[in-house]
C-alpha cells in the first residue's frame, strides 16, 4: 500500500473528524486491505469496551461542539465576539464536521421556513386590513 494509514487517521476517521477527501481515502484503503479493517476491527471493539481517557470522554461527548441553539445564534449573527470567534474557529479551523453539518441543516430549515413565514405576514394581514379604518382613534 503506497499511502500508510496511520492509527491515529483511523481514530479520527471513526470520529467522523476527517475532510471528505480523507475519508474516502480511508474508505478505499480499507476495501483494499484485509489488515487494515482488522485494525479497524480492534480499534472498534477496543472503544466499545470503553476508552475512558480524557481526551475520549471529550471527542466521545462533544464537549467543545457548540449547541444546536448557539449555532442558530451563530448564523443570525445575535452572539457576542468571544462566542462569534471560538464558533468561526471551531468550524474553520478545528473542522467539526459534526458542527458544519448541524448548521448546515440549520441553514436548511431556514431558507424552507422562510416562504412560509412571509406567506402567514401576508394572511394576517389581510385578515386585518378591514379593522383598519380612516378616521379611526390612531389619527386623532
Amino acid at each position: 500500500m503506497a499511502n500508510k494509514i496511520s492509527r491515529e487517521e483511523l481514530g479520527a476517521y471513526l470520529d467522523d473528524a476527517l475532510t471528505d477527501i480523507e475519508s474516502a481515502r480511508i474508505e478505499q484503503a480499507l476495501r483494499n486491505d484485509k489488515t487494515l479493517r482488522d485494525q479497524l476491527t480492534a480499534m472498534m471493539r477496543q472503544r466499545d469496551r470503553g476508552e475512558h481517557s480524557i481526551g475520549a470522554v471529550w471527542r466521545r461527548n462533544r464537549l467543545s461542539c457548540p449547541s444546536r441553539e448557539r449555532l442558530g445564534s451563530f448564523r443570525l449573527g445575535v452572539l457576542d465576539d468571544a462566542e462569534t470567534t471560538y464558533i468561526e474557529f471551531h468550524l474553520r479551523t478545528i473542522g467539526c464536521t459534526y458542527c458544519q453539518a448541524n448548521l448546515d441543516d440549520l441553514l436548511t430549515e431556514m431558507e424552507e421556513e422562510a416562504p412560509v413565514a412571509e406567506e402567514r405576514r401576508r394572511r394576517y394581514f389581510e385578515s386585518s386590513a378591514g379593522y383598519l379604518r380612516p378616521g379611526s382613534d390612531s389619527d386623532r
